[in-house]
C-alpha cells in the first residue's frame, strides 16, 4: 500500500499533507497556490506520481449545522474531477475545527501573524490526513480483536 495524500482544498491555496510508508503519521508537505486548475491538477498530479498516491483524503467544510454549503459543493466538485482525471480513491473528512486548530498551534508556536498564512493551510491538511489515519489504525485493532 502507498502513501496517502491530505487536502485542505480553499479558494486561493490548496494546503498537502503526505502520510509516512506506514500510514502511522502524516507531515505537512507544500501549500498549493490555485493560479489555475489546470496548474493546481497538474501540481496535485505530480505529488500522486511521485509517490504512488492510490487514495486522497480531503477536508469537507461542513456547516455547522453539518449541512452542505457552498464551500463543501466547490471542494466536492474540484475532488471528483481530481478522482476522475488520475484514478485515485477520495476520502472526505469533516474539517470544520481543522483551521482553528492549526492556528491554534501556530500561535502557541510563536508563529508572527503574518506568517502564519504560509503554514495554516498544510497543517490544517495534515490534521484532515492524521485524523483518517487514526481511524484506519483504530478499525485495524479493532479488526485485530475479532
Amino acid at each position: 500500500m502507498g502513501k496517502i495524500l491530505g487536502l485542505d482544498v480553499g479558494d486561493k491555496w490548496i494546503g498537502v499533507a503526505i502520510s509516512d510508508e506506514l500510514l502511522m503519521t502524516a507531515q505537512p508537505l507544500v501549500t498549493i497556490e490555485r493560479v489555475s486548475n489546470k496548474k493546481t491538477y497538474e501540481k496535485i498530479y505530480e505529488i500522486v506520481l511521485e509517490n504512488k498516491i492510490e487514495t486522497v483524503v480531503v477536508g469537507l467544510p461542513k456547516n455547522m449545522n453539518n449541512t452542505v454549503g457552498p464551500q463543501a459543493e466547490k471542494v466536492l466538485k474540484f475532488s471528483e474531477k481530481l478522482k476522475n482525471k488520475y484514478k485515485v480513491e477520495i476520502i472526505y473528512i469533516d474539517e470544520r475545527m481543522t483551521t482553528l486548530s492549526a492556528e491554534r498551534v501556530l500561535i502557541e508556536g510563536n508563529v508572527r501573524r503574518e506568517n502564519r498564512k504560509k503554514y495554516v493551510d498544510k497543517i490544517a491538511a495534515t490534521y484532515i490526513l492524521q485524523t483518517h489515519l487514526d481511524i484506519l489504525r483504530r478499525n485495524n485493532a479493532e479488526a485485530t480483536l475479532y
